[in-house]
Protein backbone atom coordinates (compact mmCIF):
# COMPACT_ATOMS: atom_id res chain seq x y z
CA UNK A 1 0.00 0.00 0.00
CA UNK A 2 3.42 1.84 1.03
CA UNK A 3 4.57 1.40 -2.67
CA UNK A 4 1.75 2.57 -4.09
CA UNK A 5 1.61 6.04 -2.70
CA UNK A 6 4.92 6.62 -3.09
CA UNK A 7 4.52 5.45 -7.15
CA UNK A 8 1.00 7.47 -6.90
CA UNK A 9 3.23 10.73 -5.46
CA UNK A 10 6.20 10.26 -7.84
CA UNK A 11 3.56 10.25 -10.81
CA UNK A 12 2.13 13.48 -9.26
CA UNK A 13 5.28 15.21 -8.34
CA UNK A 14 6.50 14.46 -12.21
CA UNK A 15 3.29 15.68 -13.72
CA UNK A 16 3.35 19.20 -11.74
CA UNK A 17 7.27 19.63 -12.42
CA UNK A 18 7.21 18.69 -16.42
CA UNK A 19 3.60 20.57 -16.69
CA UNK A 20 5.20 23.99 -14.36
CA UNK A 21 8.40 23.35 -16.54
CA UNK A 22 6.96 23.40 -19.81
CA UNK A 23 4.58 26.43 -19.24
CA UNK A 24 7.40 28.53 -17.42
CA UNK A 25 10.00 27.74 -20.45
CA UNK A 26 7.04 28.29 -23.27
CA UNK A 27 6.71 32.13 -21.38
CA UNK A 28 10.12 33.06 -20.88
CA UNK A 29 11.26 31.91 -24.42
CA UNK A 30 7.91 34.08 -25.66
CA UNK A 31 9.59 37.44 -23.64
CA UNK A 32 13.72 35.83 -25.07
CA UNK A 33 14.83 35.39 -21.25
CA UNK A 34 16.04 31.63 -22.18
CA UNK A 35 14.94 28.10 -20.99
CA UNK A 36 17.11 28.11 -18.38
CA UNK A 37 15.84 31.09 -16.23
CA UNK A 38 12.31 29.60 -16.79
CA UNK A 39 12.95 26.35 -15.07
CA UNK A 40 14.48 27.80 -12.38
CA UNK A 41 11.37 30.04 -11.74
CA UNK A 42 9.01 26.85 -12.12
CA UNK A 43 11.11 24.86 -9.69
CA UNK A 44 11.07 27.59 -7.12
CA UNK A 45 7.29 28.33 -7.66
CA UNK A 46 5.75 24.90 -7.01
CA UNK A 47 8.89 24.14 -4.67
CA UNK A 48 8.79 24.39 -0.71
CA UNK A 49 8.88 28.02 -0.22
CA UNK A 50 6.02 29.08 -2.71
CA UNK A 51 2.90 26.82 -3.77
CA UNK A 52 4.64 23.67 -1.59
CA UNK A 53 3.19 21.22 -4.13
CA UNK A 54 6.54 19.79 -4.65
CA UNK A 55 8.81 18.36 -1.93
CA UNK A 56 12.19 16.71 -1.65
CA UNK A 57 14.12 18.41 -4.19
CA UNK A 58 17.58 16.47 -2.80
CA UNK A 59 16.43 13.18 -4.18
CA UNK A 60 15.15 14.44 -7.67
CA UNK A 61 19.07 16.44 -7.44
CA UNK A 62 20.16 12.90 -7.46
CA UNK A 63 18.57 12.22 -10.56
CA UNK A 64 19.01 15.26 -12.41
CA UNK A 65 22.87 15.47 -12.03
CA UNK A 66 23.10 13.21 -14.59
CA UNK A 67 21.73 16.11 -16.74
CA UNK A 68 25.21 17.76 -15.72
CA UNK A 69 26.98 14.34 -16.60
CA UNK A 70 25.28 14.03 -19.98
CA UNK A 71 26.08 17.81 -20.88
CA UNK A 72 30.06 16.92 -20.37
CA UNK A 73 29.68 14.29 -22.54
CA UNK A 74 27.64 16.31 -25.57
CA UNK A 75 31.33 18.94 -24.53
CA UNK A 76 33.37 16.19 -25.16
CA UNK A 77 31.93 14.81 -28.30
CA UNK A 78 32.72 18.35 -29.64
CA UNK A 79 36.27 18.28 -29.12
CA UNK A 80 37.48 17.16 -32.75
CA UNK A 81 41.06 17.29 -31.80
CA UNK A 82 41.79 19.31 -35.09
CA UNK A 83 39.41 21.41 -34.00
CA UNK A 84 41.10 21.70 -31.25
CA UNK A 85 44.39 22.23 -32.08
CA UNK A 86 43.04 25.16 -34.50
CA UNK A 87 41.72 26.96 -31.52
CA UNK A 88 44.04 26.32 -28.61
CA UNK A 89 45.24 29.72 -28.00
CA UNK A 90 41.48 30.91 -27.66
CA UNK A 91 40.73 28.07 -25.31
CA UNK A 92 43.69 27.92 -23.02
CA UNK A 93 44.93 31.24 -23.13
CA UNK A 94 41.69 33.42 -23.50
CA UNK A 95 39.36 30.88 -21.43
CA UNK A 96 42.23 30.47 -18.59
CA UNK A 97 42.95 34.31 -18.10
CA UNK A 98 38.89 34.14 -17.96
CA UNK A 99 38.62 31.75 -15.49
CA UNK A 100 41.33 32.61 -13.13
CA UNK A 101 41.22 36.41 -13.29
CA UNK A 102 37.23 36.65 -12.90
CA UNK A 103 37.55 34.20 -10.36
CA UNK A 104 39.95 36.31 -8.18
CA UNK A 105 37.87 39.48 -8.77
CA UNK A 106 34.67 38.35 -7.79
CA UNK A 107 36.62 36.26 -4.59
CA UNK A 108 38.00 39.65 -3.77
CA UNK A 109 34.56 41.50 -4.16
CA UNK A 110 32.90 38.81 -1.86
CA UNK A 111 35.97 38.79 0.60
CA UNK A 112 36.03 42.38 0.45
CA UNK A 113 32.39 43.13 0.76
CA UNK A 114 30.10 40.04 2.24
CA UNK A 115 33.15 39.75 4.92
CA UNK A 116 32.69 35.54 4.43
CA UNK A 117 36.10 34.21 5.44
CA UNK A 118 38.62 33.42 2.73
CA UNK A 119 37.69 29.97 2.48
CA UNK A 120 34.30 30.80 2.30
CA UNK A 121 34.80 33.87 -0.24
CA UNK A 122 37.00 31.12 -2.72
CA UNK A 123 33.97 28.81 -2.61
CA UNK A 124 31.50 31.30 -3.32
CA UNK A 125 33.46 33.45 -5.55
CA UNK A 126 35.38 30.83 -7.95
CA UNK A 127 31.74 29.00 -8.89
CA UNK A 128 30.74 33.20 -9.98
CA UNK A 129 33.43 33.08 -12.86
CA UNK A 130 31.55 30.62 -14.33
CA UNK A 131 28.91 31.31 -17.24
CA UNK A 132 25.88 29.97 -18.40
CA UNK A 133 26.76 27.10 -21.41
CA UNK A 134 23.25 26.46 -21.46
CA UNK A 135 22.13 30.07 -21.78
CA UNK A 136 24.96 31.62 -23.80
CA UNK A 137 25.06 29.03 -26.83
CA UNK A 138 21.48 29.21 -28.01
CA UNK A 139 21.78 33.00 -27.88
CA UNK A 140 24.94 32.69 -29.85
CA UNK A 141 23.11 30.12 -32.56
CA UNK A 142 20.03 32.08 -32.48
CA UNK A 143 21.79 35.22 -33.80
CA UNK A 144 23.83 33.50 -36.65
CA UNK A 145 27.15 34.40 -34.89
CA UNK A 146 28.08 30.99 -33.87
CA UNK A 147 30.55 30.65 -36.73
CA UNK A 148 32.02 34.08 -36.51
CA UNK A 149 35.33 34.96 -35.01
CA UNK A 150 33.68 36.51 -32.07
CA UNK A 151 30.79 33.49 -32.09
CA UNK A 152 34.21 30.76 -31.67
CA UNK A 153 35.94 33.32 -28.96
CA UNK A 154 32.80 32.94 -26.65
CA UNK A 155 32.60 29.42 -27.00
CA UNK A 156 36.53 28.87 -26.18
CA UNK A 157 35.64 30.31 -23.61
CA UNK A 158 32.80 28.51 -22.56
CA UNK A 159 34.86 25.45 -23.53
CA UNK A 160 37.05 26.28 -20.84
CA UNK A 161 34.71 26.99 -18.48
CA UNK A 162 33.65 23.65 -18.91
CA UNK A 163 37.14 22.13 -18.45
CA UNK A 164 37.61 24.20 -15.26
CA UNK A 165 34.80 22.18 -13.77
CA UNK A 166 36.62 19.10 -12.49
CA UNK A 167 39.73 21.07 -10.79
CA UNK A 168 37.75 23.94 -9.09
CA UNK A 169 35.63 20.69 -7.58
CA UNK A 170 38.80 19.55 -6.53
CA UNK A 171 39.72 23.11 -4.91
CA UNK A 172 36.50 23.40 -3.35
CA UNK A 173 36.78 19.64 -1.67
CA UNK A 174 40.46 20.51 -0.48
CA UNK A 175 39.50 23.54 0.97
CA UNK A 176 36.32 21.29 2.75
CA UNK A 177 35.58 21.57 6.62
CA UNK A 178 33.38 18.37 6.68
CA UNK A 179 35.26 15.70 8.93
CA UNK A 180 34.15 12.81 6.69
CA UNK A 181 35.87 14.82 3.64
CA UNK A 182 39.14 14.09 5.72
CA UNK A 183 38.80 10.63 6.09
CA UNK A 184 38.72 10.31 2.43
CA UNK A 185 42.14 9.21 0.14
CA UNK A 186 45.07 12.33 -0.04
CA UNK A 187 45.27 14.28 -2.43
CA UNK A 188 47.94 12.70 -4.41
CA UNK A 189 46.03 9.36 -4.36
CA UNK A 190 43.31 11.14 -5.85
CA UNK A 191 45.97 12.33 -8.61
CA UNK A 192 47.22 8.92 -9.06
CA UNK A 193 43.51 7.73 -9.43
CA UNK A 194 42.25 10.22 -11.77
CA UNK A 195 45.72 9.64 -14.13
CA UNK A 196 44.96 5.45 -13.72
CA UNK A 197 40.97 6.18 -14.68
CA UNK A 198 41.45 8.60 -17.68
CA UNK A 199 44.46 6.06 -18.98
CA UNK A 200 41.55 3.31 -18.14
CA UNK A 201 38.77 4.74 -19.67
CA UNK A 202 41.01 6.02 -23.16
CA UNK A 203 42.08 1.99 -23.46
CA UNK A 204 38.32 1.32 -23.17
CA UNK A 205 37.32 3.90 -25.58
CA UNK A 206 39.75 2.55 -27.70
CA UNK A 207 39.44 -1.43 -27.74
CA UNK A 208 35.58 -1.95 -26.65
CA UNK A 209 33.72 1.04 -27.60
CA UNK A 210 34.81 1.68 -30.98
CA UNK A 211 34.12 -2.21 -31.73
CA UNK A 212 30.60 -2.04 -29.93
CA UNK A 213 29.65 0.87 -31.75
CA UNK A 214 30.61 -0.75 -35.03
CA UNK A 215 28.66 -3.66 -33.77
CA UNK A 216 25.86 -2.19 -33.41
CA UNK A 217 25.93 0.25 -36.88
CA UNK A 218 26.38 -3.31 -38.86
CA UNK A 219 23.03 -4.24 -37.04
CA UNK A 220 21.24 -1.24 -38.29
CA UNK A 221 19.42 -1.51 -34.62
CA UNK A 222 18.76 2.45 -33.78
CA UNK A 223 17.43 1.61 -29.76
CA UNK A 224 20.47 -0.17 -29.31
CA UNK A 225 22.39 2.73 -30.20
CA UNK A 226 20.73 4.83 -27.45
CA UNK A 227 21.52 2.27 -24.87
CA UNK A 228 25.45 1.93 -26.02
CA UNK A 229 25.23 5.63 -25.55
CA UNK A 230 23.52 5.74 -21.87
CA UNK A 231 25.38 2.91 -21.11
CA UNK A 232 29.00 5.09 -21.97
CA UNK A 233 27.93 7.73 -20.47
CA UNK A 234 26.37 6.07 -16.95
CA UNK A 235 29.15 3.56 -16.54
CA UNK A 236 32.06 6.18 -17.12
CA UNK A 237 30.83 8.37 -14.30
CA UNK A 238 29.95 5.45 -12.23
CA UNK A 239 34.08 4.19 -12.18
CA UNK A 240 35.05 7.69 -11.79
CA UNK A 241 32.30 7.93 -8.68
CA UNK A 242 34.14 4.78 -7.18
CA UNK A 243 37.12 6.03 -6.97
CA UNK A 244 35.79 9.60 -5.35
CA UNK A 245 36.39 11.23 -8.34
CA UNK A 246 34.17 13.89 -10.42
CA UNK A 247 31.40 11.57 -12.37
CA UNK A 248 31.40 14.76 -14.61
CA UNK A 249 35.12 14.11 -15.55
CA UNK A 250 34.35 10.47 -16.31
CA UNK A 251 31.65 11.43 -19.35
CA UNK A 252 33.88 14.02 -20.46
CA UNK A 253 36.65 11.65 -21.42
CA UNK A 254 33.44 9.29 -22.57
CA UNK A 255 32.63 11.72 -25.60
CA UNK A 256 36.67 12.99 -25.90
CA UNK A 257 37.24 9.15 -26.54
CA UNK A 258 34.51 9.30 -29.80
CA UNK A 259 34.84 13.05 -30.56
CA UNK A 260 36.78 11.58 -33.93
CA UNK A 261 35.02 8.80 -34.19
CA UNK A 262 32.17 8.21 -37.14
CA UNK A 263 29.39 7.72 -34.90
CA UNK A 264 30.08 11.23 -33.13
CA UNK A 265 27.05 12.77 -34.86
CA UNK A 266 24.59 9.80 -33.84
CA UNK A 267 25.40 9.68 -30.77
CA UNK A 268 24.70 13.36 -29.84
CA UNK A 269 21.10 12.91 -31.55
CA UNK A 270 20.67 10.08 -29.86
CA UNK A 271 22.16 11.48 -26.06
CA UNK A 272 20.40 15.20 -26.97
CA UNK A 273 16.86 14.45 -25.75
CA UNK A 274 17.93 12.49 -22.25
CA UNK A 275 20.39 15.51 -21.85
CA UNK A 276 17.86 18.67 -22.57
CA UNK A 277 15.66 16.44 -20.09
CA UNK A 278 17.26 15.83 -17.11
CA UNK A 279 19.32 19.02 -17.38
CA UNK A 280 15.51 20.89 -17.43
CA UNK A 281 14.91 18.58 -14.06
CA UNK A 282 18.47 19.47 -12.58
CA UNK A 283 17.25 23.36 -13.18
CA UNK A 284 14.02 23.16 -11.58
CA UNK A 285 15.12 20.99 -8.28
CA UNK A 286 17.80 24.09 -8.08
CA UNK A 287 14.85 26.46 -8.22
CA UNK A 288 13.35 23.67 -5.33
CA UNK A 289 16.02 24.47 -3.19
CA UNK A 290 16.21 28.08 -3.06
CA UNK A 291 15.69 29.55 -0.10
CA UNK A 292 13.32 32.27 -0.90
CA UNK A 293 12.71 33.33 2.49
CA UNK A 294 16.49 34.06 3.26
CA UNK A 295 16.28 36.11 -0.12
CA UNK A 296 13.56 38.43 1.14
CA UNK A 297 15.19 39.18 4.39
CA UNK A 298 18.19 40.28 2.02
CA UNK A 299 16.70 41.52 -1.10
CA UNK A 300 19.31 44.73 -1.49
CA UNK A 301 22.14 42.67 -1.03
CA UNK A 302 20.96 40.20 -3.88
CA UNK A 303 20.68 42.77 -6.16
CA UNK A 304 24.09 44.22 -5.45
CA UNK A 305 26.16 41.81 -5.47
CA UNK A 306 24.12 40.53 -8.63
CA UNK A 307 25.23 44.31 -10.34
CA UNK A 308 28.33 43.70 -8.92
CA UNK A 309 28.78 39.93 -10.70
CA UNK A 310 27.94 41.54 -13.90
CA UNK A 311 30.20 44.86 -13.71
CA UNK A 312 33.14 42.45 -12.28
CA UNK A 313 32.95 40.02 -15.06
CA UNK A 314 32.41 42.17 -17.76
CA UNK A 315 35.37 44.65 -16.65
CA UNK A 316 37.86 41.42 -16.44
CA UNK A 317 36.58 39.89 -19.90
CA UNK A 318 36.27 43.31 -21.64
CA UNK A 319 40.39 43.56 -20.89
CA UNK A 320 41.18 40.35 -22.00
CA UNK A 321 39.61 40.92 -24.85
CA UNK A 322 41.74 43.84 -25.69
CA UNK A 323 44.74 42.10 -24.32
CA UNK A 324 43.70 39.64 -27.59
CA UNK A 325 43.29 42.96 -29.54
CA UNK A 326 39.46 42.86 -29.92
CA UNK A 327 38.35 46.26 -31.05
CA UNK A 328 36.56 47.52 -27.94
CA UNK A 329 33.26 47.24 -29.21
CA UNK A 330 33.58 43.00 -29.30
CA UNK A 331 35.35 43.05 -25.83
CA UNK A 332 32.59 45.19 -24.14
CA UNK A 333 30.08 42.63 -26.11
CA UNK A 334 32.12 39.43 -25.29
CA UNK A 335 31.94 40.75 -21.81
CA UNK A 336 28.28 41.45 -21.45
CA UNK A 337 27.57 38.12 -23.09
CA UNK A 338 29.41 36.32 -20.43
CA UNK A 339 28.72 38.16 -17.58
CA UNK A 340 25.57 36.12 -15.88
CA UNK A 341 26.67 33.38 -13.32
CA UNK A 342 26.18 29.85 -14.66
CA UNK A 343 24.69 26.53 -14.28
CA UNK A 344 28.04 25.08 -12.59
CA UNK A 345 27.98 27.46 -9.84
CA UNK A 346 25.12 25.88 -8.34
CA UNK A 347 26.74 22.53 -8.08
CA UNK A 348 30.10 23.52 -7.00
CA UNK A 349 27.73 25.46 -3.77
CA UNK A 350 25.93 22.02 -3.02
CA UNK A 351 29.94 21.12 -3.09
CA UNK A 352 30.75 23.71 -0.77
CA UNK A 353 27.56 23.00 1.21
CA UNK A 354 28.31 19.72 1.74
CA UNK A 355 32.15 20.20 2.75
CA UNK A 356 30.94 23.25 5.12
CA UNK A 357 32.47 26.07 3.77
CA UNK A 358 29.35 27.97 3.29
CA UNK A 359 25.97 28.02 5.21
CA UNK A 360 22.36 26.63 3.54
CA UNK A 361 21.71 30.19 3.29
CA UNK A 362 24.27 31.47 1.86
CA UNK A 363 23.90 28.59 -0.70
CA UNK A 364 20.57 29.77 -1.55
CA UNK A 365 21.27 33.92 -1.49
CA UNK A 366 24.29 33.18 -3.97
CA UNK A 367 21.80 30.67 -6.09
CA UNK A 368 19.97 33.68 -6.31
CA UNK A 369 22.04 35.56 -7.33
CA UNK A 370 23.36 33.90 -10.41
CA UNK A 371 19.88 33.53 -11.30
CA UNK A 372 19.42 37.07 -11.35
CA UNK A 373 22.40 37.55 -13.61
CA UNK A 374 20.89 35.16 -15.60
CA UNK A 375 17.85 37.11 -16.30
CA UNK A 376 19.94 40.07 -17.12
CA UNK A 377 21.32 39.42 -20.20
CA UNK A 378 19.16 39.83 -22.87
CA UNK A 379 17.88 42.95 -21.31
CA UNK A 380 22.25 44.09 -21.72
CA UNK A 381 22.31 42.85 -24.89
CA UNK A 382 18.95 44.04 -26.12
CA UNK A 383 19.47 47.81 -24.60
CA UNK A 384 23.60 47.47 -25.71
CA UNK A 385 22.99 46.57 -29.37
CA UNK A 386 23.48 50.02 -31.19
CA UNK A 387 26.40 50.90 -28.81
CA UNK A 388 28.12 47.10 -29.53
CA UNK A 389 27.47 47.22 -33.03
CA UNK A 390 31.33 48.13 -35.34
CA UNK A 391 29.87 51.08 -37.67
CA UNK A 392 30.01 50.43 -41.19
CA UNK A 393 30.92 52.58 -43.94
CA UNK A 394 28.06 53.22 -46.66
CA UNK A 395 30.24 51.53 -49.27
CA UNK A 396 31.97 49.01 -47.06
CA UNK A 397 30.47 45.80 -46.95
CA UNK A 398 30.54 43.71 -43.55
CA UNK A 399 32.16 40.92 -43.90
CA UNK A 400 30.45 37.76 -43.27
CA UNK A 401 30.83 34.92 -40.86
CA UNK A 402 34.19 32.73 -41.33
CA UNK A 403 32.88 29.04 -41.90
CA UNK A 404 34.56 26.95 -39.64
CA UNK A 405 32.09 24.20 -40.46
CA UNK A 406 31.06 22.31 -43.45
CA UNK A 407 29.35 24.33 -46.20
CA UNK A 408 27.79 21.16 -47.44
CA UNK A 409 26.34 18.02 -45.78
CA UNK A 410 26.39 15.10 -48.43
CA UNK A 411 23.74 12.28 -46.62
CA UNK A 412 24.94 8.85 -48.81
CA UNK A 413 28.88 8.48 -49.41
CA UNK A 414 27.84 5.38 -52.16
CA UNK A 415 29.34 5.46 -55.57
CA UNK A 416 27.31 8.59 -56.50
CA UNK A 417 28.06 10.57 -53.17
CA UNK A 418 31.65 9.91 -53.48
CA UNK A 419 31.58 11.51 -56.99
CA UNK A 420 29.77 14.63 -56.13
CA UNK A 421 31.42 14.64 -52.64
CA UNK A 422 35.18 14.63 -54.08
CA UNK A 423 33.85 17.45 -57.08
CA UNK A 424 32.98 19.91 -53.97
CA UNK A 425 36.05 18.93 -52.20
CA UNK A 426 38.33 19.42 -55.54
CA UNK A 427 36.75 23.19 -54.90
CA UNK A 428 37.96 23.62 -51.59
CA UNK A 429 34.37 23.38 -50.19
CA UNK A 430 34.26 22.00 -46.65
CA UNK A 431 32.09 18.81 -46.78
CA UNK A 432 30.20 16.93 -43.82
CA UNK A 433 29.97 13.12 -44.56
CA UNK A 434 27.18 10.64 -43.54
CA UNK A 435 26.39 7.68 -44.07
CA UNK A 436 24.68 4.00 -42.33
CA UNK A 437 27.33 1.56 -44.05
CA UNK A 438 30.23 0.87 -41.55
CA UNK A 439 32.57 -1.24 -44.08
CA UNK A 440 31.99 1.86 -46.59
CA UNK A 441 32.58 3.92 -43.53
CA UNK A 442 36.04 1.77 -42.90
CA UNK A 443 37.19 1.53 -46.41
CA UNK A 444 36.75 5.48 -46.57
CA UNK A 445 38.30 6.18 -43.45
CA UNK A 446 41.78 4.01 -44.93
CA UNK A 447 41.44 6.57 -48.32
CA UNK A 448 41.47 9.85 -45.73
CA UNK A 449 37.78 10.64 -45.97
CA UNK A 450 36.28 11.35 -42.81
CA UNK A 451 32.37 9.84 -42.82
CA UNK A 452 30.25 10.13 -40.14
CA UNK A 453 27.66 7.14 -38.74
CA UNK A 454 24.18 8.18 -38.61
CA UNK A 455 20.57 7.98 -40.19
CA UNK A 456 21.04 11.40 -42.08
CA UNK A 457 17.38 11.07 -43.01
CA UNK A 458 16.52 12.66 -39.31
CA UNK A 459 16.51 16.82 -38.54
CA UNK A 460 18.13 16.20 -35.16
CA UNK A 461 21.16 14.46 -36.56
CA UNK A 462 21.44 16.61 -39.63
CA UNK A 463 21.09 19.77 -36.52
CA UNK A 464 24.13 17.68 -34.98
CA UNK A 465 26.12 18.26 -38.19
CA UNK A 466 25.40 21.92 -38.70
CA UNK A 467 22.81 21.59 -41.10
CA UNK A 468 21.67 25.23 -39.35
CA UNK A 469 24.66 26.63 -40.62
CA UNK A 470 25.34 24.80 -43.72
CA UNK A 471 24.21 26.12 -47.44
CA UNK A 472 23.74 22.79 -49.44
CA UNK A 473 22.29 19.57 -48.14
CA UNK A 474 22.89 16.77 -50.35
CA UNK A 475 20.70 13.52 -50.15
CA UNK A 476 23.04 10.95 -52.12
CA UNK A 477 21.20 7.98 -50.90
CA UNK A 478 20.63 4.61 -52.62
CA UNK A 479 17.06 3.46 -53.49
CA UNK A 480 13.60 4.52 -53.13
CA UNK A 481 14.31 6.10 -49.21
CA UNK A 482 13.63 9.43 -49.34
CA UNK A 483 9.76 10.87 -48.95
CA UNK A 484 8.37 14.56 -49.85
CA UNK A 485 7.51 15.30 -46.38
CA UNK A 486 10.78 14.64 -44.68
CA UNK A 487 12.16 16.84 -47.50
CA UNK A 488 9.47 19.40 -46.79
CA UNK A 489 10.40 18.64 -43.10
CA UNK A 490 14.30 19.11 -43.58
CA UNK A 491 13.42 22.77 -45.70
CA UNK A 492 11.31 23.93 -42.74
CA UNK A 493 13.90 23.09 -40.47
CA UNK A 494 16.68 24.61 -42.53
CA UNK A 495 15.67 27.35 -44.46
CA UNK A 496 19.10 28.53 -45.64
CA UNK A 497 20.38 25.60 -47.09
CA UNK A 498 19.94 24.52 -50.72
CA UNK A 499 18.10 20.87 -51.09
CA UNK A 500 19.36 18.22 -53.80
CA UNK A 501 18.31 14.88 -53.85
CA UNK A 502 19.54 11.61 -56.21
CA UNK A 503 16.27 10.54 -57.39
CA UNK A 504 16.22 6.22 -58.07
CA UNK A 505 13.95 6.58 -61.39
CA UNK A 506 11.45 8.63 -63.22
CA UNK A 507 8.24 7.07 -60.43
CA UNK A 508 10.74 8.63 -57.42
CA UNK A 509 11.13 12.33 -59.40
CA UNK A 510 7.57 12.47 -59.67
CA UNK A 511 6.92 11.80 -56.60
CA UNK A 512 9.89 14.25 -54.94
CA UNK A 513 8.67 16.96 -57.22
CA UNK A 514 5.88 17.29 -54.85
CA UNK A 515 8.05 18.87 -52.61
CA UNK A 516 8.79 22.34 -53.05
CA UNK A 517 12.15 24.48 -53.68
CA UNK A 518 13.87 20.95 -54.00
CA UNK A 519 16.25 19.98 -57.07
CA UNK A 520 16.00 16.39 -57.92
CA UNK A 521 18.02 14.33 -60.41
CA UNK A 522 17.65 11.21 -61.71
CA UNK A 523 20.50 8.66 -60.84
CA UNK A 524 21.31 6.94 -64.23
CA UNK A 525 19.92 9.60 -66.90
CA UNK A 526 22.90 11.21 -67.95
CA UNK A 527 25.13 8.45 -67.70
CA UNK A 528 22.46 6.43 -70.01
CA UNK A 529 22.84 9.59 -72.78
CA UNK A 530 26.24 9.30 -72.63
CA UNK A 531 26.15 5.71 -73.66
CA UNK A 532 23.60 6.45 -76.02
CA UNK A 533 26.09 8.86 -77.75
CA UNK A 534 28.98 6.72 -77.26
CA UNK A 535 26.79 3.72 -79.27
CA UNK A 536 25.46 6.29 -81.98
CA UNK A 537 29.49 7.53 -82.52
CA UNK A 538 30.85 4.31 -82.71
CA UNK A 539 27.88 3.27 -85.46
CA UNK A 540 29.33 5.79 -87.73
CA UNK A 541 26.83 8.94 -87.17
CA UNK A 542 27.88 12.58 -87.24
CA UNK A 543 27.96 14.17 -84.52
CA UNK A 544 25.19 16.87 -85.64
CA UNK A 545 22.83 13.90 -86.01
CA UNK A 546 23.79 12.81 -82.50
CA UNK A 547 23.82 16.23 -80.73
CA UNK A 548 20.36 16.61 -82.53
CA UNK A 549 19.04 13.39 -81.22
CA UNK A 550 20.13 14.42 -77.93
CA UNK A 551 18.23 17.13 -77.59
CA UNK A 552 15.10 15.63 -79.04
CA UNK A 553 15.12 13.37 -76.43
CA UNK A 554 15.71 15.65 -73.98
CA UNK A 555 12.80 18.16 -75.09
CA UNK A 556 10.24 15.12 -75.55
CA UNK A 557 11.41 14.08 -72.05
CA UNK A 558 11.19 17.26 -70.56
CA UNK A 559 7.63 17.76 -71.61
CA UNK A 560 6.57 14.45 -70.54
CA UNK A 561 7.99 14.74 -67.52
CA UNK A 562 5.93 18.01 -67.03
CA UNK A 563 2.79 16.56 -68.01
CA UNK A 564 3.50 13.25 -65.24
CA UNK A 565 4.22 15.51 -62.28
CA UNK A 566 1.48 17.96 -63.00
CA UNK A 567 -0.87 15.17 -62.93
CA UNK A 568 0.76 13.42 -60.13
CA UNK A 569 0.75 10.47 -61.79
CA UNK A 570 3.60 8.25 -64.50
CA UNK A 571 0.62 7.12 -66.79
CA UNK A 572 -0.67 10.60 -67.72
CA UNK A 573 1.50 10.97 -70.87
CA UNK A 574 1.22 7.40 -71.86
CA UNK A 575 -0.57 8.55 -75.52
CA UNK A 576 2.46 10.53 -75.71
CA UNK A 577 4.89 8.10 -75.54
CA UNK A 578 3.05 5.21 -77.68
CA UNK A 579 3.14 8.09 -80.41
CA UNK A 580 6.93 8.83 -80.20
CA UNK A 581 8.61 5.85 -78.46
CA UNK A 582 6.62 2.54 -80.08
CA UNK A 583 8.08 0.44 -76.82
CA UNK A 584 5.82 1.63 -74.59
CA UNK A 585 6.39 3.50 -71.00
CA UNK A 586 9.57 4.14 -69.74
CA UNK A 587 9.75 4.29 -65.97
CA UNK A 588 13.60 5.64 -65.87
Amino acid sequence: MHEAAHDVSMLRDGVILLGSGLAFVLLFRKLGLGATLGFLVAGAVVGPHVLGVVGDAESKMGIAELGITLLLFVVGLELNPTRLWRMKQEIFGLGLMQVVGCGLAITAVVWGFAHFSVPAAFALGLPLALSSTAQVLPMLQSSGRMRTPFGERAFSILLFQDLSIVPLITIVAAMSRNPADANGPPGWLLALYTVLAVGGLILAGRFLLRPLFRLIGNLGEREMFVFAALFTVIASAAVMEALGLSTALGAFIAGVMLADSPYRHELEADVEPFRSILLGLFFLAVGMMLNLQAIAERPVFVALMALALIATKTGVIMAIGLAFRMTWRSALALGLLLSQGGEFGFVLFAQAQAGLLIAPDAASLFGAIITLSMATTPFLMGATRKFREEPVAKDQARDGPTADGANAIIVGYGRFGQTVGQMLLAQGIPVTLIDTDIEMIDIAGEFGAKVYYGDGTRLDLLRQAGAADAELILFCIDGDQIQPDMLEGVKEAFPNAAIYVRAFDRRALVRLKAASSVFVVREVLESAVKMARVAMRDLGIAGAEIDRAEETYRSRDKERLRIQIEAGDLRAARAMVAEQQPWGNDPR
